[in-house]
C-alpha cells in the first residue's frame, strides 16, 4: 500500500516489475477462442513450421490484455482508492513477436500523476512487456490509469 503523496514522489522512476507470465499454446488456443481470431500464425502448430517465425506466435492484444494482471501483481496499491480504470493509452506499439512457450513480465516506470481533480488521481506509466531471455520488448506503451478515491458506492 503507498499513498497518493508517496507515489508523486516516484515520478520518473520504475513502480513496479511483474512475475514472469507463461504464455504457452493452451492459453493462446483459449485467447483465439475468446476473440474469434483463428490466424494459423497463432493456433496452427504444425501449420507455423512453414510460416515465417517456425512456431505459433500470442496474439499481440493477448500479450497486451496481460496488463492488468501484471499491475496487479506489481505495483503497490494507492491508499483509500475506491476503484479504477483503465483509461487508455497514449502510444501503444507490438515491438516483437512472443513465441508459444515463452514468458513475459511487466515493467512500469511511473511517467507522470496528476491528483489536480478532486477525488481522482491518474497515473500514466510507460510499460515494457519484456520476453524471458530476448533483449527486444513484446511491447512499449504509454498506458493511463484513473484511480477514484472514496467509497465505490
Amino acid at each position: 500500500m503507498t499513498t497518493v503523496a508517496d507515489l508523486a514522489d516516484r515520478v520518473g522512476q520504475e513502480v513496479g516489475l511483474s512475475r514472469w507470465f507463461p504464455l504457452d499454446q493452451p492459453r493462446m488456443t483459449a485467447f483465439a477462442a475468446l476473440t474469434q481470431d483463428f490466424s494459423p500464425i497463432h493456433t496452427d502448430i504444425a501449420g507455423a513450421k512453414d510460416l515465417p517465425f517456425g512456431t505459433t506466435v500470442a496474439h499481440g492484444f493477448h500479450t497486451l490484455s496481460l496488463l492488468s494482471a501484471m499491475q496487479f501483481d506489481a505495483m503497490p496499491a494507492i491508499d483509500g482508492v475506491g476503484w479504477s480504470v483503465n483509461y487508455g493509452f497514449d502510444r501503444l506499439r507490438f515491438v516483437a513477436p512472443v513465441f508459444a512457450g515463452a514468458q513475459v513480465r511487466g515493467r512500469f516506470v511511473l511517467k507522470q500523476l496528476d491528483d489536480s481533480t478532486q477525488g481522482e488521481v491518474t497515473l500514466h506509466l510507460a510499460v515494457t512487456i519484456e520476453i524471458e531471455g530476448q533483449d527486444k520488448p513484446a511491447v512499449v506503451a504509454d498506458w493511463i490509469n484513473r484511480h477514484y478515491l472514496g467509497d465505490p458506492a
